[in-house]
């Protein structure tokens, strides 16, 4: 038997200098060969704990191991079984920290790359041809998805293949929720995300866009028409702030509406796309997770000199590994250990400096990251066209307040049964961001696809 290699297949990418003005997609992906040589890594565990890892539960080791075999058709097949959407997860996905933080490899050497074999199967796949699964004869009961994004698309999907007929209703004009308005183009082209919502909707679902439920109609009114269950996935798109003075000048986004601009509105396309967006020379982004680097690594593209300013440390950062190396090499600057804690205005009303105050760190706090302290006396101020403030969301109340016995936390999220996606309200299902707060792709695929199947013993009931 060959020896294993312990290292990685490295993922071909752009260099960092032509990638940081540029919006084109950064890793270029595997080739045939080099898929072939990291799917050979894989030691066919018998107990498969990277299967236990994945939130949709992809039967890892049969897709990885066809691929060794060259049957790609057979290894696609194996991960559309649990996920309608490998070529978002094999982009976005944090593998790192589950399928792939599980697999044995890790023990001695570096994990079998996951994520990025997912992406290969899924493009190898758009470029041959996407094949359709056999559909169930139809049920005919009719559920509602509100929400385009990953929660929903999984749901709609798994209820599509077991014969129900599906509605998905989504505010804005384009599909895909988070992943059109939130993720940028270098890290997810929208063509990849065009192509998986094509896919669920050739399994039957319907998509009504510019349908904002709680008010272009309720979840009762869905009921009224026929409608014998519904899945909330909104998601969690209403920005937090950092609640210091001078926060609502001029020059000052949050990420929401920052990443709004530029990714469904195309304004670095500009004048192609009317959506003029100028951020002027010097940007501070505040946070430390991937909206964060996602934010800071926009400004960058469009001839900023970018900082971000983080409270913690670095090993505190919240973002993907992968990311914060991207933005590091792409001339990202971090000020870590760095608190703003007010924002001064130009003659013109515009935010001209940021204020703030370095930190150090304490004991930990509930998160289990140590606690970030103030130090007396250390203030001081950053030079800034614009600000980017990427402190967290929270779910949008619009659904809760149109739905009075549908209850929510403290936080403003939707109380769901975490096996089920049961809500307090007969005959609606909740999952995704929209219950747990701003979280990753993959999870909200993971609910979704978990309340799917409480739905689909719902109605067979």
């Amino acid at each position: 038997m060959p020896k294993i290699n312990l290292n990685r297949t490295p993922m071909p990418k752009q260099e960092a200098e032509k990638r940081a003005s540029s919006f084109q997609e950064v890793a270029i992906g595997y080739t045939l060969d080099m898929a072939k040589a990291e799917a050979s890594r894989c030691l066919q565990c018998p107990k498969r704990p990277c299967v236990g890892g994945c939130p949709v539960n992809i039967s890892i080791p049969d897709f990885v191991k066809s691929i060794v075999e060259g049957d790609l058709a057979r290894s696609i097949a194996k991960i559309k079984e649990a996920n309608s959407l490998p070529g978002i997860c094999g982009r976005v996905c944090p593998q790192e920290s589950q399928c792939e933080a599980q697999c044995v490899m890790a023990k001695k050497g570096a994990s079998v790359a996951i994520g990025r074999l997912e992406r290969y199967v899924a493009d190898w796949e758009r470029t041959q041809g996407i094949t359709m699964p056999s559909l169930p004869a139809p049920s005919h009961k009719k559920v509602g998805i509100v929400g385009c994004g990953p929660a929903g698309l999984t749901a709609a999907a798994s209820l599509a293949r077991r014969g129900h007929q599906v509605t998905i209703f989504e505010a804005l004009h384009s599909p895909g929720g988070v992943l059109v308005y939130g993720i940028p183009e270098f890290r997810l082209p929208k063509t990849i995300v065009q192509g998986e919502v094509n896919f669920v909707r050739s399994l039957g679902v319907e998509l009504k866009l510019d349908w904002v439920v709680g008010k272009t109609i309720t979840i009762d009114e869905l009921f009224g028409e026929g409608y014998k269950a519904i899945f909330v996935g909104t998601g969690a798109g209403r920005p937090q702030f950092l609640g210091v003075p001078g926060e609502n000048l001029g020059g000052i986004f949050s990420a929401n509406e920052f990443l709004v601009r530029i990714n469904l509105m195309k304004s670095y396309l500009f004048p192609s796309y009317d959506t003029p967006l100028t951020v002027g020379k010097r940007v501070v982004v505040v946070g430390g997770g991937n909206v964060a680097m996602d934010a800071a690594r926009c400004a960058k593209r469009l001839g900023a000199e970018v900082t971000v300013v983080y409270r913690r440390s670095e090993a505190e950062l919240p973002a993907r590994r992968e990311e914060v190396e991207n933005a590091q090499e792409e001339g990202i600057i971090f000020r870590l250990l760095t608190n703003p804690v007010a924002f001064h205005p130009n003659a013109q009303g515009k935010v001209q400096t940021v204020e703030c105050m370095e930190m150090e760190l304490g004991e930990p706090d509930a998160s289990g990251r140590r606690r970030p302290i103030e130090k007396k006396g250390s203030n001081f101020r950053l030079e800034v066209d614009t600000v980017v403030s990427a402190v967290g969301t929270i779910p949008n109340p619009l659904i809760p307040q149109s739905t009075p016995d549908l209850k929510i936390t403290s936080h403003g999220t939707v109380t769901a049964d975490d096996k089920t996606g049961r809500t307090s309200k007969a005959g609606v299902w909740a999952g995704g961001d929209v219950v747990s707060g701003a979280a990753t792709v993959i999870s909200a695929m993971g609910a979704g696809k978990l309340a799917a199947a409480d739905i689909d013993l719902f109605l067979r009931s």
